[in-house]
């Protein structure tokens, strides 16, 4: 029998063949939200608000949040993923890491990384991220500040001096 942690075998003379992984619906609507990447923070956890839930006042924490039910006042998840599922209406300005619009949301969004709104997503409020993405069929109404990671690499963003200056007349 063929043993992982042996050197030199040959792991083809398996008993047992490699059986392919069932791949992800490709409908992010009936699922929950994506694992988040090993490069964010390492929060495994996620709480659901369901569909037959409301909640009225100020949600704060450090796990992902999936909204499928009604909230109203303020949304904090520093460092986290938001995600308003297709049932979930939001009135409440929301402050996360990520924040991906499935549902309604009327209030303000400010992301540290990025916002999404899928197609059948509904935002009515400024944005303030440094990625945007809305899918068409979306309906967003507002501003956008489209903000860089950091501000000390915000002069080696900035034009060199000399291009800002008008160049010298040249005589011929």
């Amino acid at each position: 029998m063929w043993k992982p942690n042996q050197p030199g075998t040959n792991p083809t003379n398996s008993p047992d063949p490699i059986r392919p992984q069932p791949a992800a619906p490709l409908n992010n609507e009936t699922t929950a939200p994506r694992p988040v990447s090993s490069s964010t923070p390492a929060s495994s956890e996620q709480a659901t608000i369901g569909k037959s839930l409301t909640i009225k006042g100020e949600i704060t924490g450090s796990e992902m949040l999936y909204i499928d039910g009604h909230v109203e006042g303020s949304v904090s998840l520093p460092g986290n993923r938001c995600v308003v599922g297709r049932n979930g209406q939001v009135a409440a300005n929301i402050s996360a890491r990520e924040v991906v619009v499935l549902g309604k949301v009327n209030g303000n969004i400010h992301a540290t990384d990025r916002v999404d709104i899928r197609n059948e997503g509904s935002l009515t409020g400024d944005v303030i991220a440094q990625r945007i993405s809305i899918e068409d069929g979306a309906y967003f109404k507002g501003g956008i500040d489209i903000r860089k990671p950091n501000a000390s690499n915000a002069k080696e963003n900035e034009p060199a001096k000399a291009s800002t200056t008008p160049a010298a007349p040249v005589h011929a």
